[in-house]
């Protein structure tokens, strides 16, 4: 599993994502993975989902230091007192003595950013999480926290697939060398029945998710974390590290429509 190298962490960059994951099931997907070969588990506070979570990592009996997890602060959470009650809760359901990473899930209006990532930044200090990033930050938000802030975030987790550009933030996170972590990174399921991509697997004799998931890890600082509850789409998903994609094939892909945004709550920014 080739890894990506920030803020003095090693990020694999093919995850296990659980949004919508529950209970034994999630249990089950986390231990499977986690056998399987990944060492990158997401989560969120806001997915329900820490406990099952630390108990299929428990079970899976992977060393600590060879496994990194994920976890995120919701967007209501963001006062200096709330975030740490949410950390204190998160750690405690996944039975962790620290995270390797932990994401603001979604920016929220009222937020005060020098407060929350001085917040933050404690948290790191203490040790309780190796890094500290950020989700669903819009460009101009991105330069706030990494220019007027200094915050060092060690990514920005947004929806990326081949149906949505992000040229512009991909650009900006490449100039500071901020990877990007993409979820939804088969587009909820639709990638499978695009011809174009049906037309390419067929061709590298895989499938189109295969395809999509490749077209984004070949790409210079970029992470994904498809969810994947089955042992079957988990494997699959390892396998199409293996494809390699012709200048064909990223012609082809680059000329599909981009303007698929799936994910876009009301509490969304406005996005660029």
């Amino acid at each position: 599993m080739d890894n990506l190298q920030t803020q003095g962490i090693s990020l694999p960059r093919l995850g296990l994502g659980t949004f919508r994951l529950k209970d034994d099931a999630c249990t089950a997907a986390v231990e499977g993975a986690l056998g399987l070969g990944y060492r990158h588990i997401d989560t969120a506070e806001m997915y329900g989902n820490e406990a099952a979570i630390g108990v299929g990592i428990k079970a899976a009996g992977i060393a600590r230091n060879n496994l990194h997890v994920t976890t995120k602060v919701w967007h209501e959470n963001l006062a200096p007192d709330a975030i740490r009650r949410a950390f204190d809760a998160s750690l405690a359901k996944l039975g962790l003595d620290y995270v390797d990473l932990y994401l603001v899930h979604w920016p929220s209006k009222g937020m005060d950013l020098p407060a929350m990532f001085e917040t933050l930044m404690k948290l790191k200090d203490e040790g309780r999480t190796r890094a500290i990033g950020v989700a669903n930050f819009t460009l101009p938000l991105l330069k706030r926290v990494v220019e007027d802030i200094g915050a060092p975030i060690a990514c920005n987790q947004v929806e990326y697939h081949v149906f949505l550009d992000q040229t512009k933030v991909l650009g900006y996170l490449r100039s500071k060398s901020i990877p990007l972590v993409a979820y939804c990174p088969l587009a909820q399921g639709k990638v499978a029945d695009d011809v174009v991509l049906q037309k390419i697997a067929a061709k590298n004799h895989a499938s189109a998710a295969q395809v999509a998931l490749k077209w984004l890890l070949d790409q210079d600082g970029v992470a994904a974390i498809p969810k994947a509850s089955r042992a079957e789409s988990q494997q699959a998903n390892l396998d199409a590290l293996k494809l390699s994609l012709d200048e064909d094939d990223r012609k082809a892909i680059a000329a599909l429509p981009k303007n698929q945004r799936l994910v876009n709550p009301g509490f969304a920014p406005e996005w660029d």
